[in-house]
Order: C-alpha cells, then sequence, then structure tokens
C-alpha cells in the first residue's frame, strides 16, 4: 500500500495543500502548532476512520469554512483507489464525512474501510498502556474495522443496543412489559457481544506473538511483555451472564456485563504495565504494538500499511530510534518532526511545514 498524493482544502489551518510523499520515508519538519500533525490526520482519514486524535468533524473544517475536501490516489497490488472525503456540507451545521471511491459515492465515510490501510504512531498512545480500558477497547476495534470491513457493523448495532437496554433500565419502573423488552434485548447483545469477543480474540492471538518479539529484541531479553484479553464472562456464555448480571444491571442503572466491558490487559515480566511500567517500558510496548499491528494487517490484507509517526522520534532514545527506523525501512512511513536533523542518516524526502504551508526543505 502506498499513499500517491493527497491534495486538501480548507483541512483544519491547511487552506490548500497538494502532497506526494515519497515511496519511503518522507518528513514532514516544522514548529509545534504548524499543521504537521493535521496533514498526518488527512492522511489517516482515508482509511474511513474518525480522527485518531478525537476530534469532532466540525472541528476538521477550517474557521470560517462551510467545508474541507481529501482528495487521495493510493497504489496496491495490481491497481490504484482514488478517495475523496467531504467533511460537512455548506446546508449543514452537523457536518459528517462522506466519500466517493473511484468516483462512485459510497456514503459515510466509514464504508472505506479496509481499502487504505494506515498504522498511527503518536505519543497519545502512551495511554494504551496506563491508561483506561476505553483506550484499549478502541485499538482493537480499530485495527480490526480496517481489516474486516463487517465489523464496524457489528459494533454499530452493539452499540445502539446497549444505548436501548441503558434507557430501559433507568426507566424500568415505569416501562411496562420491562422483563419481556429485556429479554429481547439480552438476545441480540449475546449475539453481536460474542461476535466482537471473537474477533477480538482471534486478533489478539495472532498480534501477541509479534509484539512480543519485538519487545524482546527492544530490551534485548531482559524483558518479556505479554498481552491478554480480560473479561468477566467466558466465550460463548455471554447470554447466561446477561441473565445473571439482571438484578445487578437494574440496581446499576446500566448493562454491567459485555464486550464494552472487557479490557487488555499488558503484563512486563509477570506484572501488570499499567502498575509498574516506566516511561521508557511504556514507549517500547507501544512501539512493539504497533509494529506488530501494521505486520499482522499486512499478513492478512497482502499490502503493508502506511506507517504514520507523529512526533515520536523525539519521545524515544538512540536505541529505540534506530530500532524504529530499521524496522519500517522499505515501507511507506510519514514522519512529523520539529527536527528533520534526527533522520540525517535515514534517506527520504524532507518538507517543511509553517502555518499551513506545506514547501520542500
Amino acid at each position: 500500500m502506498r499513499l500517491e498524493k493527497l491534495i486538501l482544502s480548507n483541512f483544519r489551518n491547511i487552506r490548500s495543500a497538494d502532497f506526494r510523499p515519497g515511496a519511503e520515508l518522507t518528513v514532514i519538519a516544522g514548529a509545534n502548532g504548524q499543521g504537521k500533525t493535521n496533514l498526518l490526520e488527512a492522511v489517516w482519514l482515508l482509511t474511513g476512520g474518525k480522527s485518531f486524535r478525537g476530534a469532532k468533524d466540525i472541528q476538521l473544517i477550517r474557521q470560517g469554512e462551510q467545508f474541507a475536501i481529501l482528495e487521495g490516489a493510493a497504489a496496491f497490488e495490481g491497481g490504484e483507489d482514488h478517495i475523496r472525503v467531504v467533511v460537512g456540507t455548506p446546508d449543514s451545521q452537523r457536518p459528517g464525512r462522506t466519500a466517493k471511491l473511484n468516483g462512485a459515492d459510497v456514503g459515510r465515510a466509514s464504508a472505506l474501510a479496509g481499502r487504505f490501510g494506515a498504522v498511527v504512531f503518536e505519543p497519545g498512545h502512551l495511554s494504551l498502556v496506563k491508561g483506561a480500558p476505553e483506550g484499549r477497547r478502541r485499538f482493537l476495534d480499530a485495527a480490526l474495522c480496517q481489516l474486516y470491513p463487517g465489523y464496524l457493523n457489528t459494533l454499530r448495532r452493539y452499540a445502539r443496543l446497549i444505548a436501548q437496554k441503558n434507557s430501559l433500565l433507568k426507566y424500568w419502573e415505569r416501562t411496562p412489559g420491562a422483563a419481556g423488552m429485556c429479554d429481547a434485548f439480552d438476545a441480540d447483545l449475546a449475539a453481536q457481544g460474542e461476535e466482537i469477543r471473537r474477533r477480538r480474540t482471534r486478533w489478539l492471538e495472532k498480534m501477541a506473538p509479534l509484539a512480543c518479539a519485538n519487545y524482546n529484541e527492544i530490551s534485548r531479553g531482559s524483558e518479556t511483555l505479554a498481552l491478554a484479553y480480560q473479561s468477566e464472562w467466558s466465550g460463548g456464555q455471554l447470554a447466561a451472564a446477561l441473565a445473571e448480571s439482571r438484578l445487578a444491571d437494574r440496581r446499576a442503572g446500566f448493562c454491567t456485563v459485555g464486550p464494552h466491558r472487557d479490557d487488555l490487559e499488558i503484563y512486563l515480566s509477570g506484572r501488570p504495565a499499567r502498575a509498574f511500567a516506566s516511561q521508557g517500558q511504556q514507549r517500547s510496548v507501544v512501539l512493539s504494538v504497533k509494529l506488530a499491528e501494521a505486520a499482522l494487517a499486512a499478513e492478512v490484507t497482502g499490502e503493508h500499511p502506511v506507517m504514520l509517526l507523529d512526533d515520536v522520534l523525539s519521545e524515544l532514545d538512540p536505541a529505540r530510534q534506530e530500532y524504529l527506523l530499521t524496522r519500517v525501512k522499505g515501507r511507506q512511513t510519514i514522519v512529523t518532526a520539529c527536527d528533520s536533523s534526527l533522520f540525517h542518516k535515514a534517506a527520504g524526502q524532507v518538507l517543511r511545514m509553517e502555518a499551513g504551508r506545506l514547501t520542500e526543505e
């Protein structure tokens, strides 16, 4: 997989840009706040996913404008995709993202899932180790959505069911036939929830050995990494778990069991990383996991995803910097950095971003 070009209009602080990255390493250099991460974010949006920074769609549009346009061309073995994403419309007060693929309307941009592959590594991902379980679940689901487009529909259906059940639980005493309605919700929740767990655990079974091998290389064998899916219910037993938790759910006012409560546990030499990992260890864990995510995507799809590295080299020590640059060699990698001299040993293209304007350095 390779991004050939990306043309932007009115995206964040970028009025217009014609970005044509190199086949391997491309460095976007510039001071903080100039738009480097905005450009990386625009590349990511071609995957059909939401902003990796958690931004709302309206925040993606340049101030004073009504919509933003992203037009990209992505090459893969045997062909090329032309992707157009529009954020907002002239008449919309609640802009969403719509898309075209090779000139054909596909509706919501999420329909692009599985066409253009990318993996992001950015400083905020350190929260994968010590942050809330929600972030680790989001990591699992984002990776799966790129590989298995139908997974997104399962997630959405499950989320709607949880919202409906929670509303029922909140107003249980005032809802005639509440028990029967809850039975119907639980039957559908069990079906969708089992599929979510199945996809997550199978993906983790394949990704974990790759991540552990990466960590072993980075730590030179001094520590071991282990990843485990954690849940309060066993696979194939969600229907029973939902039935058993009915009284607890009513007391709590929300659904207390299901994949929306599960977690990805990370262990270093047998100890929970969220309690004991140092800053350096956290960086090594995330680096190991992200490289494993990319390797597994290449294995599943036959196309190595584009690597998007947002100002991460400055946070890594020289040994980890060298390891990362060695692992992405031969892959298209787009990196942002305040100091381009970090890459003086690596052959690649260097561009500069200033006040939303992209120029050659």
